[in-house]
């Protein structure tokens, strides 16, 4: 069961807390703002070494320590995620967003552990978020997510689901069509979210993360014409978005362009951070390893597989492609 998404498409930036900061936070500043160009660039260690350096042993920085967070949460470390994000809660206990970071934290310790205990954690932490900021949709997809993945057991319900989903419409329609396509996705109703994500897109929205969240949904399916028409999208707002490449290549190894397919998906492997709001690293070597499998290029194709279950040793796709591949061969 998964009980947190890695896959969200919009980095969601700390706001300023509107407490006036002491003499002493606004010495933290600097040190903060050096971590964030850090985290931006990908370099997640340096910003943990950063924010270690500033916080010292008295400090009661909430915003470093949701860094820290972060930062640690895009490491894969996720005991220190989740031990920062608990900090940063215990010292501005209002801020909706460090609720939903330390839900995604624990969401991801529920999964690597199958721990129910953990996971009751994790709908605890996404209804906070909700109920300190109603307007907070990613914190309300989060949430609706869980509740329709999650089992009754930890608290899941496909009519609480359904609820943050209406509530999500209000707030925003074309958020409210990519929630709904995701619940009847994950209910295996392919052509309701299929019909969802044409809605999304019709309303010619400006944020190109839309597009790219349905052309994850016609990637997962095999779908190129579609693909390539979320992923032309995206480029005509954004033509220098680096996930472009990603989404090019797949979009070109579908269509059936091979040699221009490999050359994206290698170019989005050498130039991006694997960060958790883009398509990751092992999704990139999963790709690779179908482009090499198609040419018959068993050992290639194998390698690759491998390389997305180190990154990812849960990547079932991954792992069942690599099983299949190893079986063929005996």
């Amino acid at each position: 069961m998964k009980f947190a998404r890695r896959s969200g498409l919009t980095v969601f930036a700390a706001f300023v807390i509107t407490v006036a900061p002491t003499p002493f936070a606004r010495a933290q500043d600097s040190f903060v703002s050096a971590a964030q160009r850090q985290f931006d660039g990908g370099d997640y260690t340096g910003a943990v070494n950063t924010l270690r350096s500033g916080i010292g042993t008295k400090s009661q920085n909430a915003e470093a320590y949701y860094w820290l967070c972060r930062s640690f949460y895009e490491l894969r470390e996720f005991d220190n995620a989740i031990s920062n994000c608990e900090q940063a809660v215990q010292y501005a206990p209002q801020h909706s967003d460090y609720h939903m970071w330390l839900g995604r934290a624990y969401g991801e310790k529920a999964e690597q552990e199958s721990s129910f205990l953990v996971a009751r954690k994790v709908k605890h932490e996404f209804e906070e978020a909700v109920r300190l900021n109603p307007r907070n949709i990613p914190a309300r997809r989060d949430l609706a997510e869980f509740d329709a993945e999650a089992p009754w057991i930890v608290g899941g319900s496909k009519d609480a689901a359904k609820q943050q989903v209406d509530a999500i419409a209000t707030l925003d329609p074309v958020q409210g069509h990519l929630a709904r396509a995701q619940f009847w996705a994950d209910e295996k109703r392919v052509d309701s979210a299929d019909a969802e994500c044409r809605m999304a897109l019709a309303a010619k929205p400006a944020d190109p993360n839309v597009y790219f969240e349905v052309a994850d949904f016609y990637a997962a399916l095999s779908r190129a014409p579609e693909l390539k028409s979320a992923v032309d999208g995206a480029a005509a707002l954004r033509p220098n978005d680096p996930r472009l490449t990603f989404y090019r290549g797949v979009e070109n190894f579908l269509a059936g362009v091979v040699a221009q397919a490999e050359q994206n998906l290698k170019s989005y492997l050498a130039s991006t951070p694997d960060r958790s709001d883009w398509p990751s690293h092992a999704s990139a070597r999963e790709w690779l390893g179908r482009l090499y499998e198609s040419e018959g290029k068993r050992p290639e194709a194998a390698e690759e597989y491998r390389a997305a279950l180190q990154l990812e040793p849960k990547r079932a796709s991954a792992r069942d492609r690599l099983k299949k591949l190893e079986q063929g061969a005996k």
